[in-house]
């Protein structure tokens, strides 16, 4: 039986390393790739020599996973593709079934392996979590924001103005400053810059267009 061959897309050294550890330990897979980037890995997939790529979101370069994953379905939709981040922005997973992702992991929060995940994936399962793990911003965990502040918080990390997250939105800057100012309030910041600062941080909220 010939053994499914994966392509791993990750700018981490440890966790590249050890899902290069996965695959050449498994009788079922075969590494063909392993690369830092993501804004090429489209070109190789369209060589026919991939059937499963492994896929961090953000990447280092300002490359990011979901662009080049929408890119190789577009181009090659029998590919696999499994999403992997340790950031906890629930919005990539949306995102990621939009565009066809097959399945979705968490490298610090899964309690399944990226082997289990694999095995799942390529037995023609979507495996996704129910839920992005839970964040803490000072008092606050991100179960404590509603949709509309989540919204407001992610386009705000870009450093961008109250003006700025209200055209972006569609939304008065009035309504931008209520949602800042309740965000405050719940977390303990100081300024919106802090608050900016440690949703970042935490991988709570990552504005990928922003980068």
């Amino acid at each position: 039986m010939a053994k499914t061959r994966v392509m791993i897309v990750d700018d981490q050294y440890v966790p590249r390393q050890l899902f290069e550890m996965y695959v050449r330990g498994s009788d079922n897979y075969e590494l063909v790739q392993s690369v830092e980037s993501a804004a090429f890995a489209d070109t190789y997939v369209l060589t026919g020599n991939v059937d499963l790529v492994i896929m961090d979101i953000l990447m280092n370069d300002g490359s990011d996973g979901l662009t080049a994953a929408a890119r190789i379905k577009k181009s090659m939709p029998k590919v696999k593709i499994i999403a992997v981040t340790s950031m906890a922005d629930a919005s990539w997973m949306k995102r990621a079934r939009e565009i066809g992702v097959e399945s979705f992991w968490y490298k610090e929060a899964s309690r399944e392996t990226i082997l289990e995940i694999m095995d799942r994936t390529m037995a023609g399962e979507s495996v996704y979590p129910d839920r992005a793990p839970k964040m803490q911003i000072g008092y606050a965990t991100s179960d404590d924001f509603s949709a509309r502040e989540i919204d407001v918080l992610r386009v705000m990390t870009a450093g961008v103005t109250n003006a700025a997250i209200a055209e972006k939105l569609g939304i008065s800057e009035n309504t931008v400053k209520m949602h800042v100012k309740s965000m405050m309030e719940k977390t303990g910041c100081k300024s919106r810059t802090e608050l900016a600062i440690k949703a970042r941080i935490s991988g709570m909220v990552v504005n990928i267009d922003n980068k």
